[in-house]
């Protein structure tokens, strides 16, 4: 039997363990900016939902309720501004990680096939790809990318780790270009609903895509949203044709959304308030790390959207990772995220209040 890991590069979290052994060693505690991964409550409406499906003994469809069709439908027509979707447009899926991992073999892709993303990127568009024997490129605008082979571009908007938002005009052009050359776009806007100096725009808007949905999807997740990274609750959205094919193929993989996981994306999907209400906890942390990062030397990049600082000292990350490291700070070296990124750091603002607030001491000192 072959060995699959052995097609993927070392599992970049891996690396950090011993700087988070120093950090974790500091007198008053480990302040872990280096994962954006939610620490403040599920929302309650959230809870109750997901208890009240509690009692759900069969077995959930990976299509899922029609409850649940209907929500995201509707949030994507009132938050992205897509017009016309029915329930051939969207599909729910068993969290966005695993998506973006699997995408490239359930499409069917493998050796001589290409998939596109970009220069400074989530690690697991380069894994999806090296899953399915695909070959990994990266761009830096994906327009000029060579066409031949390639199957499958990765747009990300907002940037997970710059924190970059593409602007309508570059994203009209990516679609065009992509369809010019039969090339089939996959849109990840996880971060869409945390823009703070930029209003991120989904490529199912139809200043974007023209108003038709042929070879585009948009990947979207209630993780950063709703506080759901323990939920497992995505969909993506976007080409009936694409999506009909992903349903007959996740059927046959089992890959369900858990009933009352479904009943509980209808219920955060149809509440807003605790969206405005997460909304102002990470905008008053984004606020006082990017002070307190800038006033101890760092310049900060881009950063206009999501939940990090895309952060750098003009030095290696490694250096800047392990002397944060020594104040209990820890952040994400650059280079998790690519080559380009190697004199960057990504400084998550998902931490505690508390937790932010010592940051903020340790970094004045």
């Amino acid at each position: 039997m072959s060995a699959v890991s052995s097609r993927l590069p070392v599992f970049p979290w891996d690396r950090l363990e011993p700087y988070k052994a120093t950090a974790a060693a500091h007198p008053d505690g480990i302040v872990d900016l280096s994962v954006g991964t939610p620490v403040d409550p599920v929302p309650a409406v959230v809870q109750r939902a997901l208890a009240d499906a509690a009692d759900s003994p069969g077995y959930p469809t990976v299509w899922g309720t029609a409850a649940l069709r209907d929500a995201l439908t509707g949030w994507v027509e009132r938050r992205l501004g897509a017009r016309g979707l029915t329930h051939a447009n969207v599909l729910p899926v068993v969290g966005s990680k695993e998506l973006v991992a699997w995408l490239p073999t359930q499409l069917g892709l493998g050796p001589g096939d290409k998939v596109a993303y970009p220069r400074l990127a989530y690690p697991t568009y380069e894994v999806g790809a090296r899953l399915a024997g695909a070959e990994p490129v990266v761009y830096d605008d994906p327009t000029e990318l060579d066409p031949a082979g390639l199957k499958l571009l990765w747009l990300n908007s907002p940037s997970n780790p710059t924190g970059r938002v593409l602007s309508k005009e570059e994203l009209r052009r990516a679609v065009a270009w992509a369809r010019e050359h039969g090339v089939l776009v996959f849109s990840d806007e996880c971060y869409l609903e945390l823009g703070w100096e930029a209003a991120p725009v989904s490529v199912l808007h139809p200043d974007v895509c023209g108003g038709s949905y042929e070879g585009i999807v948009a990947v979207h997740s209630l993780s950063k949203r709703s506080n759901l990274a323990g939920y497992r609750a995505a969909f993506v959205a976007g080409d009936p044709a694409v999506l009909g094919e992903l349903l007959q193929i996740r059927k046959h993989g089992g890959m369900m959304v858990a009933a009352p996981v479904q009943a509980a994306t209808v219920a955060a999907l149809g509440d807003s308030a605790h969206v405005a209400e997460q909304r102002a906890r990470y905008a008053r942390r984004r606020d006082a790390l990017r002070a307190a990062f800038e006033a101890a030397g760092f310049r900060i990049e881009h950063s206009e959207a999501s939940l990090y600082l895309w952060a750098t000292r003009d030095e290696s990350c490694w250096e800047t990772v392990g002397e944060l490291s020594k104040r209990g700070i820890l952040v994400a070296p650059g280079d998790f995220y690519g080559p380009a990124g190697e004199r960057f750091v990504r400084i998550a603002f998902t931490a505690t209040d508390e937790r932010v607030e010592a940051a903020v001491r340790r970094l004045a000192e």
